[in-house]
């Protein structure tokens, strides 16, 4: 298993899942003999899953980019 200096908080952050789910997939990996993720998943799920991460990432472009906006409206006056 690879290890990171990222905190997994930050890294389930970045993949848009809740910290205790990371948790558990860690753990699940480290078990011998077990296999980890055997494909129940629905495809569907995981398209909706990216567009939200998506979504997401947009809305703060946009929100930043209002913000900006805004500094330099007001810095031109």
């Amino acid at each position: 298993m690879q290890q990171s200096d990222t905190p997994v908080s930050q890294i389930a952050q970045n993949l848009g899942i809740n910290d205790n789910m990371l948790h558990r997939w860690v753990k699940q990996a480290s078990e011998p003999g077990k296999r980890v993720f055997p494909g129940h998943g629905n495809p569907r799920d995981e398209e909706i899953a990216q567009l939200q991460r998506d979504l997401r990432q947009v809305k703060k472009e946009r929100d930043f980019l209002r913000e900006a906006a805004t500094f330099f409206a007001k810095e031109s006056k």
